[in-house]
């Protein structure tokens, strides 16, 4: 890891922990304030020690940007759990065959980024 990336990874994880510490739930109400502060702190911690040991720049920019996009999104819609993949159930498509697999091929490639490690970690 260059320097430069290093201090930009660091800054991230210093940006999400003064979220974490300045955060009001859209409720207002303090035991889910608290709870959410929790649940940033704790998703942080997990996500940055998880991938502290990654080389591999491509995969380090990838972590940046899903860093990134859920501070973004959190702030946005004040909910700072991840979104949910709006597609349709699996119950639609039979137990096999091409529909099956066309519907996972689907939900594999419309994975949001700030989803990517969600998954691993949950």
């Amino acid at each position: 890891m260059t320097p430069a990336t290093r201090q930009e990874v660091l800054g991230l994880y210093r940006k999400v922990l003064q979220i974490a510490k300045n955060w009001q739930s859209a409720s207002g109400q303090i035991e889910e304030t608290m709870r959410e502060k929790d649940y940033i702190r704790n998703e942080a911690r997990t996500l940055f020690r998880k991938n502290k040991n990654v080389t591999d720049p491509k995969l380090i920019k990838q972590c940046i940007e899903e860093c990134e996009a859920r501070i973004e999104i959190g702030l946005h819609y004040k909910i700072p759990y991840p979104r949910p993949i709006h597609l349709p159930p699996m119950g639609l498509a039979h137990k096999q065959g091409r529909t099956l697999r066309h519907q996972e091929k689907l939900r594999k490639i419309s994975k949001p980024i700030y989803l990517k490690s969600h998954d691993e970690v949950s």
